[in-house]
């Protein structure tokens, strides 16, 4: 499947526990410090129990449904969950997205770790939908970038797919991307793809950094398989997607939003790609109801 192929159909994989866990606990570790929830602790008997809602406050994608709901159990095994609206679901306004029950005191402790976790992967998927529904009935695919929280890079790009868009690089091992300091040191674009080529094995893929048509031009002389388009508008876009005449990926960047998305999908191009969606989203607001 190419990369400007929706998969909207694809069912979400859920991200196995092991590449979660590490993430919840040391959030949890955080927030515990060294005498664990004196307020709690103090205020709720060991023996109460409740019941509680995630419930959405405002419309939005649901994403991170699973730490969130792991905090809750590493903090007491005995809460039972019950979901309603799992991962990449579209949910509005007091719409519930999973219920939980069992001894309060663990409810109350998970509760800020499981929304800040839930909170902040929703807001990722919401704003990576925004951007899919702009450009949807074209070939722009949204794709995020390594623009990602440290220790949150799987949570957060798992988020992205959740929000019907895909990933860009994983990290700096599984695929090369010459930008213009790498060009700048090596001395030439020439010689930056050369050593590249040489260094890598066959089955990674190349994508060069381009400012100009010129740049471009010498891009698909030189072979590789993706060019990423930087902060070029959309009349330079297409004539950028013209030149390549699907010779490589192109890629387009450099602010894009939902508003202007539409317009840069329009040139042509493959992807677009937004390192706004994991670096400076806003959150979705979620709250932790209680249900007597």
């Amino acid at each position: 499947m190419d990369a400007a192929t929706v998969t909207a159909e694809t069912a979400l994989a859920a991200l196995p526990r092991l590449m979660i866990e590490p993430i919840v606990r040391a959030a949890l570790l955080e927030d515990l410090g060294r005498a664990g929830d004196i307020t709690t602790d103090a205020i709720v008997p060991a023996s109460a129990r409740a019941r509680v809602a995630l419930v959405a406050r405002k419309p939005g994608v649901v994403a991170g449904l699973d730490a969130a709901l792991l905090a809750f159990e590493l903090i007491d095994s005995a809460i039972e969950t019950n979901v309603l609206r799992g991962d990449g679901a579209r949910v509005g306004p007091g719409e519930t997205i999973a219920t939980l029950a069992g001894p309060a005191r663990g409810l109350l402790t998970a509760e800020r770790t499981a929304l800040n976790l839930l909170c902040h992967l929703s807001g990722i998927a919401t704003a990576t939908a925004a951007i899919v529904d702009s450009v949807r009935g074209t070939r722009a695919h949204v794709v995020c970038t390594r623009k990602t929280m440290p220790g949150m890079r799987a949570l957060q790009k798992h988020a992205v797919r959740a929000g019907g868009g895909s990933n860009h690089r994983f990290g700096l091992d599984d695929a090369v991307l010459i930008k213009d300091n790498h060009v700048a040191i090596a001395g030439s674009v020439a010689q930056a793809v050369r050593r590249a080529r040489a260094h890598c094995g066959h089955l990674v893929k190349i994508e060069l950094e381009v400012d100009t048509l010129a740049q471009l031009r010498e891009a698909m002389e030189l072979g590789v398989d993706a060019v990423l388009l930087d902060n070029m508008g959309p009349a330079m876009l297409a004539e950028a997607v013209a030149l390549v005449a699907g010779r490589a990926l192109t890629e387009a960047s450099g602010g894009i939003t939902a508003e202007t998305a539409p317009a840069i999908a329009a040139a042509g191009v493959d992807l677009l790609s937004v390192g706004a969606l994991t670096h400076s989203v806003k959150a979705l607001d979620i709250g932790l109801d209680h249900v007597s």
